[in-house]
């Protein structure tokens, strides 16, 4: 017998695999910093020096894990294995930002904090949000396929699409169309490369070219025509310190965040299904990594991502880690364990050293945000490609909510600088502002029911869809979903603010579900007497 060859771990394949994986956990970190400045005010020297830091630990210890992981499985079946990759969650970036961290620094400024106090606040309400992610998910690791076979696929995958294309993919565009010669270019390179996989000449990487090629044009322009269309005076930040070596992450380990416990308790409806999504989310990459030759155990992937998320929040981070869905592609790259390990290093450098914030200063917003469009697009793609043809239609109902969410989140900062509240308004303008807030209230979790509802629906299981829908009534009667108010607090009626005029109420929205849940019982019941038509044969 002759002995097997040693692991290649790192190849030429690499260095395509590195820029994709590390290119997109360091706009995954622009975004977080950019929106919370521009969208909530929160400082960008606050994020930079509280949350990067602890943010791209945890991408450390998960990227350094699966590192191990792979040199592991090499050793024993002598193939040549490549690393799963793992990263920052898009739709969480997304998800904290603009359902926790934002809102919560906005209620902190309303007690009458400060600035800094608020972003304080607002820290330690995303640290426990990231904790309870991170339990969910290592709660989960026996229970995987549980959660799998539990939830409907175009539920668990609809709530994701409509994330990716409504938020991820679109209002990077608003940014990349601000500045059209820098963010059009970069654009194109991206879907050319990545969604076309057109290979650019000496193999140059497409993210790695859009991002030089964005930034050049972009301080060209600059240079020789700052005026061209009054939009290349802007980079991530527009200025912004340079800090190196940030100490002020570190204060979360004197746990002075454990008080914010009970306020972050009011986020988990938006936080638990974004860790539900990123557990079976593992176990689909796990999935399609045994397909491409490498099988991987899949508990101790979800165990992986669940304690680098723990990590991550014990350390100031704000953002949960995940498998990413392409490890094939990154496999078809050549790629082998020299990319995650590179990821780890840089990533994790970038953001305990510090030379991330001089990235964040210097690269253009429309060269980096592309890269967005690409796993908006990527996300969305792959949420159909999973989900059967017949169940096509759940996914599409799923992102009807996250467009009312997306015009609110132009509604509400309108109507805050005319200083103008729905009594300002007509009856009928301010019913439809109204009810607009209801259906974006709680989105992702009205996107995960009603695309399970249709889901059983389309296939029969009408006693299904009626548990689903008696699931909807209960969250909406308690502000989980379709909360008329701003901030959509949680709480019994009795216990809320009244609600506005024109508005359904809690009760109204929770007798609709409970009367069709009956409905759908009986219609079950019909269909199954001696003589009706069988509605399914695995039903309820």
């Amino acid at each position: 017998m002759t002995a097997a060859a040693p692991y290649r771990w790192a190849t030429k394949g690499d260095i395509n695999a590195f820029f994709g994986l590390m290119l997109d956990n360091i706009a995954n970190m622009v975004l977080l910093v950019s929106l919370l400045e521009a969208g909530w005010g929160l400082p960008a020297s606050f994020s930079l020096r509280y949350m990067i830091p602890g943010t791209a630990l945890g991408v450390v210890v998960g990227d350094l894990a699966f590192t191990a992981m792979a040199f592991r499985l090499a050793r024993r079946t002598g193939r040549g294995v490549t690393a799963m990759p793992l990263g920052l969650d898009t739709p969480s970036t997304f998800g904290m930002v603009f359902f926790v961290l934002g809102p919560a620094f906005q209620l902190a400024q309303k007690r009458g904090l400060d600035v800094t106090q608020a972003a304080t606040a607002a820290w330690h309400v995303g640290m426990w949000s990231l904790i309870y992610s991170g339990l969910f998910k290592l709660a989960c690791v026996p229970l995987a396929g549980w959660v799998r076979r539990s939830l409907p696929r175009a539920g668990l995958l609809g709530s994701l699409a409509a994330i990716a294309l409504v938020l991820i993919s679109f209002l990077p565009l608003l940014d990349i169309l601000h500045d059209p010669v820098v963010g059009l270019v970069a654009l194109v390179l991206i879907l050319t490369t990545l969604v076309a996989r057109v290979e650019l000449p000496l193999g140059i990487p497409g993210a790695l070219a859009a991002l030089v090629v964005g930034s050049v044009l972009y301080y060209l322009i600059h240079a020789f025509a700052p005026a061209a269309g009054g939009a290349a005076a802007a980079t991530a930040t527009g200025s912004v310190e340079h800090v190196w070596f940030p100490t002020e992450w570190l204060a979360a380990w004197r746990f002075d965040w454990l008080d914010a416990a009970s306020e972050a308790l009011n986020y988990l409806p938006v936080v638990i299904p974004f860790a539900l999504a990123t557990v079976v989310g593992g176990i689909d990459c796990t999935e399609s990594a045994a397909a491409a030759g490498d099988e991987f155990h899949t508990p101790s992937i979800i165990a992986v991502e669940a304690v680098a998320t723990l990590v991550a929040a014990t350390s100031g981070g704000v953002i949960q880690t995940t498998p990413f869905i392409g490890h094939p592609a990154y496999k078809a790259m050549g790629g082998r364990a020299g990319y995650t390990l590179a990821t780890a290093v840089v990533v994790g450098s970038a953001g305990i050293v510090g030379y991330f914030s001089t990235l964040y200063a210097v690269l253009p917003l429309a060269a980096v945000f592309p890269i967005l469009v690409f796993i908006g697009l990527e996300i969305t793609a792959q949420s159909f490609a999973a989900t059967d043809t017949d169940h096509y239609p759940a996914v599409a109902l799923a992102c009807v909510p996250a467009l009312a969410y997306l015009a609110m989140l132009f509604v509400d900062p309108v109507m805050g600088e005319a200083k103008m509240g729905l009594t300002d308004l007509s009856a009928a303008l301010a019913g439809r502002i109204a009810t607009l807030r209801v259906l974006s209230g709680g989105f992702i979790v009205t996107s995960l029911l009603w695309a399970s509802v249709l889901a059983a629906l389309i296939d029969r299981r009408l006693a299904r869809a009626a548990a689903f829908c008696v699931v909807a009534g209960a969250a909406s009667l308690i502000g989980v979903i379709h909360s008329p108010h701003v901030g959509s607090p949680i709480g019994l009626p009795g216990q809320l603010p009244p609600v506005p005029a024109g508005c359904p109420s809690p009760l109204e929205l929770a007798a609709g579900y409970l009367c069709a849940a009956v409905g759908l019982c009986c219609w079950w019941w019909w269909d199954r007497r001696p003589g009706g038509v069988a509605v399914a044969p695995t039903e309820p």
